[in-house]
């Protein structure tokens, strides 16, 4: 898959020949350094924008070739996004802003009470659904992304530096989460962090330099503690992240 911005000589090539393979239940973390590609592929996996070449196929089913209706169902069907602003509603309770996505699909009511109760003990977040957004925490602000994010079950869901906006309790707790939910229900999950220790709750690691994946790293059975220090020690080598 490659990505070019720009026309004739004025070009700018974003990503080049990047093959990634994720599997059902993985958690992926993508990092490099400022203008290595990193939000290019997260808008390419979220149907935001197209590849100027190659093929993107999500739950067998290739987007690049989906008209605009096609890909509004599948973003509504098949893909979970959790933003860095969380992008919530403020005319919506809690529990109104997570069900929306089951609310569109027109899912039965009996399904989406059981759904939300789910994801609220999943997340934490019970004593808070009939909440409005502005009476609630930076934290559980994002943990109402995230469970929005998930109640549809997604095939893969996309995280835009979900931390990046918490102080480092919010962002354990929800990084801790995730990382349930990726145990538990086998989520496939796929992160853009320049955070080393986020990263170091996930299960792989792909550090994107020059628009290529550079490094693969693999926690295979290692602890976080140790992970985050393989990663860190990657990072000094290569000259340190963003």
């Amino acid at each position: 898959m490659q990505k070019v911005y720009g026309s004739k000589e004025n070009t700018y090539t974003a990503l080049v020949d990047i093959n990634l393979d994720i599997k059902e239940g993985e958690f992926i973390s993508i990092m490099g350094p400022s203008g290595a590609g990193k939000s290019t592929l997260l808008h390419l996996l979220s149907t935001i924008d197209t590849p100027t070449a190659g093929e993107i196929i999500i739950a067998n089913q290739n987007i690049v070739n989906m008209n605009e209706e096609a890909l509004s169902d599948f973003r509504r069907n098949q893909l979970g996004s959790i933003f860095q602003d969380y992008n919530l509603l403020d005319t919506l309770t809690v529990k109104e802003n997570i069900v929306l996505p089951l609310a569109l699909s027109k899912v039965p009511a009996q399904e989406i009470e059981m759904r939300v109760a789910q994801v609220a003990e999943t997340f934490e977040i019970i004593e808070i659904l009939n909440k409005y957004p502005y009476h609630i925490s930076g934290g559980q602000k994002q943990r109402t992304a995230a469970a929005r994010a998930i109640i549809a079950k997604p095939s893969l869901i996309l995280a835009d530096e979900p931390t990046g906006a918490l102080d480092s309790k919010s962002a354990t707790s929800l990084l801790e989460s995730l990382a349930m939910l990726n145990e538990q229900q086998q989520a496939t999950i796929l992160m853009v962090t320049h955070d080393a220790f986020a990263a170091s709750f996930c299960k792989r690691i792909l550090l994107i330099k020059d628009g290529k994946i550079d490094t693969e790293l693999y926690k295979d059975g290692q602890d976080r503690k140790a992970f985050f220090q393989q990663t860190m020690n990657l990072l000094t080598t290569l000259g340190g992240e963003e």
